[in-house]
């Protein structure tokens, strides 16, 4: 028997969950994991549905619609490993542990490509034997260089594009592109400390903890959907290198349970929120 993923985002009413079990059930379809919430502050309801059987997609999807309340969205997601392609600049450790998950089945995905504006992370991409692409601005404008990178990505029809301490800030257009499918790792617990030199500013401020946050990419910068994030308890002695330093082990695990969450058809976007289910 087949297994499918029912997401349903709608606004709040009376009687939802027993509605679309029971649609579920009128199609002889086995529901074998069931996860809803309700954000109240919106009235919106969100619900993750793990079902199983032989499946008729187009029916099961108008008999939702002509019971759901009215501005819902279902989606109905085949179980596979999704397809990653991965943007990186210059660090390891992020793009380094995704691979490695990736081979040995710590992850679902298939990461499709690697792509970077430099040429240093080619060596280790190569012992995964993943493709790699070096595309280096030179002489090209912000636009031109962008173009050359979609250009790639979209050979690769990915689910979704990774940045995995891609150090560059995106445009408007490139982000309009992959809406709700750009994750980032931020080396800061937004919304402190935005931009490149998050390190720096905590170091300058004193901090007693550093942070790492997982989140969507919109149009402003470190401003998306957050996912996921976690902290690293410091002190005063720590100079911005070694804050760094220390991150890093932080960006790995946060991006990892993120990816973990998103691939696995957990994680609702709405209101520039998440919802994300374990």
């Amino acid at each position: 028997m087949e297994k499918k993923i029912l997401l349903t985002d709608c606004p709040d009413c009376k009687g939802l969950i027993a509605q679309i079990t029971n649609i579920c059930q009128n199609q002889h379809l086995n529901i074998i994991k069931n996860n809803e919430f309700v954000d109240k502050h919106y009235g919106r309801f969100f619900m993750r549905t793990v079902i199983e059987g032989e499946f008729d997609d187009e029916k099961l999807l108008a008999d939702l619609d002509l019971h759901l309340p009215e501005g819902s969205d279902r989606r109905l997601i085949s179980s596979r490993n999704k397809r990653v392609v991965v943007l990186v600049t210059k660090e390891a450790h992020c793009i380094g542990d995704i691979l490695m998950k990736s081979l040995y089945g710590g992850m679902d995905v298939e990461v499709c490509a690697v792509v970077s504006n430099y040429n240093s992370l080619e060596e280790l991409v190569s012992k995964f034997d993943v493709p790699f692409h070096a595309i280096v601005q030179a002489d090209l404008s912000r636009e031109e260089h962008e173009d050359k990178i979609l250009e790639v990505i979209a050979e690769y029809k990915p689910d979704y594009v990774i940045l995995a301490k891609y150090m560059r800030i995106l445009t408007p257009n490139f982000v309009a592109k992959y809406k709700n499918k750009l994750i980032n790792i931020h080396h800061s617990f937004l919304p402190a400390f935005i931009g490149a030199k998050a390190y720096e500013q905590a170091f300058d401020r004193g901090v007693k903890m550093i942070g790492a946050t997982a989140h969507f990419v919109n149009e402003h910068l470190d401003d998306g959907a957050i996912i996921s994030q976690d902290i690293a308890h410091i002190d005063h002695a720590y100079n911005a290198e070694e804050l760094a330093k220390a991150g890093r082990d932080v960006e790995r695990s946060v991006l990892s349970r993120a990816l973990q969450q998103v691939l696995g058809d957990k994680v609702f976007v709405y209101k520039n929120r998440t919802v994300v289910f374990k």
